[in-house]
């Protein structure tokens, strides 16, 4: 199993006038280490508006840094959010295309969707957001294969074009997409693409169920999107080591695993806006009724039981650590919680290691104890 890192660019608030560039300017030190300690891939997503939990908006910018200063780890572009207006496929082939020359062949492109409160920002039309990520799926490789590319589709029509720059890597870098619920797993399956997995609200036995389900999907694929079928899974959670696990929690391990699934369950599962607040007992049944309408990943509410909880606020660090929805610990209890990851079906764990208010001294020595003793155990034959 490969062991991955995954930046969101946090910075919680309150910020003064350097706080987004201290988080960016540590992120890159980490990154740097991370490429010495063996970490397989760096993963930066694409978010907006977010403050204090996202401020990776321009992820195309930070990973073109990050291909200069770094030698063997890979360039994961995800995810890429596809429907428009977000971005123009057209955009996002040539900038993909320009990574991977400027990283030397090192670019995973990850693909995605993103929450209602962003895509409203955007006036993307939300029952529309997967119809537009197929589309624009299925156009990007076509346009790095052909010095004739044209389209014409639902959402985009493009005359005859040469897309440039092409990918130095062939037929083109890898493809993958992130997962949420259960069918979406599946539909990374049916298009022969990775699936990027969320342990948020998901145990470890429901991964492994929705592994199976990805692999049944993946062997039925008969039009994968791209040249190549890409059958590989990432497992996505907050993750933070120390030399002992009382260090781990006082480094605030613990409140930044609770932090970061509590601020995504409001975006991207609870329809709310990340100022808002769960709603009351008193208006519980009410407001569970409008969530539901209003959320895109209904099944999440019926999927676990850790959800109910999450939407009156009641999350504990020993609910989710419990369930190894998160690893955080000494290097034993991090090898222990990876290890059922890794008999659960995952290919490669993305770890989210900048993440609330852990400090940037702190991140760098759980890249270190990493990559000194937690990724050679998993690297043996």
């Amino acid at each position: 199993m490969k062991i991955d890192l995954l930046y969101e660019i946090q910075k919680p608030t309150p910020h003064h006038e350097r706080s987004e560039y201290e988080a960016y300017w540590e992120a890159m030190e980490q990154i740097e280490l991370a490429d010495q300690a063996g970490f397989d891939t760096v993963w930066c997503v694409e978010h907006h508006f977010l403050t204090g939990f996202a401020h990776s908006s321009a992820p195309e910018v930070f990973l073109a840094a990050v291909a200069q200063r770094t030698e063997r780890i890979r360039i994961g572009h995800g995810v890429v959010l596809l429907p428009s207006p977000f971005n123009h496929p057209i955009r996002v082939a040539e900038r993909i295309g320009a990574l991977d020359i400027l990283s030397n062949g090192r670019v995973e492109f990850g693909t995605g969707r993103s929450s209602g409160y962003e895509q409203e920002g955007f006036e993307v039309p939300t029952e529309e957001s997967r119809a537009m990520w197929q589309e624009a799926l299925r156009m990007i490789p076509r346009m790095w294969a052909t010095d004739a590319f044209s389209h014409q589709g639902t959402y985009w029509n493009v005359p005859e074009r040469n897309v440039i720059p092409k990918p130095i890597q062939k037929p083109h870098p890898p493809l993958w997409m992130a997962a949420t619920s259960p069918e979406s797993w599946e539909l990374a399956g049916r298009n022969g693409i990775g699936c990027l997995g969320l342990t948020i609200f998901v145990s470890v036995p429901q991964i492994a169920e929705r592994i199976k389900a990805y692999r049944a999907a993946i062997r039925a694929c008969t039009e994968p999107a791209g040249a190549v079928v890409n059958e590989q899974v990432g497992a996505f959670t907050v993750v933070h080591c120390a030399r002992t696990q009382e260090q781990a929690l006082a480094n605030g391990g613990a409140d930044a695993a609770v932090g970061y699934l509590t601020y995504a369950f409001k975006v991207f599962a609870g329809g709310l806006r990340p100022d808002q607040k769960p709603p009351s007992e008193d208006t519980r049944r009410e407001k569970d009724a409008q969530m539901q309408e209003a959320t895109p990943y209904l099944d999440l509410l019926k999927s676990y039981p850790l959800i109910p909880k999450m939407m009156r606020g009641e999350v504990a660090f020993e609910d989710i650590d419990r369930e190894d929805m998160v690893v955080v610990g000494d290097v034993e209890r991090c090898i222990r919680k990876l290890e059922r990851y890794a008999e659960a079906g995952v290919d490669r764990v993305l770890c989210l290691m900048q993440a609330g208010r852990i400090a940037h001294e702190a991140v760098l020595e759980s890249i270190d104890l990493f990559g000194k003793h937690v990724i050679p155990h998993f690297d043996r034959p």
